[in-house]
């Protein structure tokens, strides 16, 4: 559902895909060959989010941001099932894991992991290209050649499968 609110208004790129049971409210600007899954919430009520092109938001993602303060998610972003974010920016090619808390005025590197269930505390910097895990979340490695080819593969997955919900549509059954 999409919802305008105190004269914000969400704009979303006609290349994307965006469940008929998320949630986006407020000014929130969606690009091109995005996913936006069942059950999650972008809200920007009183600030802005910004989702970059080939981004992933699976279902039960809640993205929300400080008041008057903006959330800038860069391309070909992964947020896996029930990630929670509060982040200021979230780098290109960047891995949210299942679960993970990315809290209030993060920063997110590029190529950077964040493992499932990690906590990133606020206003934490993960730098670019590591993996991140823990309560706080701490960088545990360097991004491996195996870690982009298995990314990049999801990464793909989500735009194809964007590209195949936009030219044969969901049907409703029953």
């Amino acid at each position: 559902m999409i919802y305008a609110f105190d004269g914000r208004e969400p704009c979303i790129s006609k290349k994307s895909y965006v469940s008929e049971q998320a949630i986006v409210l407020g000014n929130v600007k969606i690009e091109d060959e995005c996913y936006v899954g069942p059950g999650a919430i972008l809200r920007a009520d009183y600030g802005r989010i910004e989702i970059g092109v080939g981004t992933a938001v699976e279902e039960g993602v809640l993205i929300h941001v400080y008041p008057e303060d903006t959330c800038r998610i860069g391309t070909r972003v992964t947020f896996g099932h029930g990630a929670i974010v509060h982040a200021s920016h979230i780098g290109d090619l960047a891995v949210i894991g299942m679960g993970a808390v990315v809290s209030i005025g993060t920063t997110i590197g590029e190529r950077t992991i964040v493992a499932e269930g990690s906590v990133v505390r606020m206003k934490q910097v993960i730098q670019p290209g590591v993996v991140a895990a823990g309560n706080p979340a701490r960088v545990v490695r360097k991004l491996t050649p195996k870690d982009e080819k298995t990314w990049g593969a999801g990464k793909q997955h989500y735009v194809d499968l964007v590209r195949k919900y936009l030219e044969l549509g969901i049907h409703r059954i029953g």
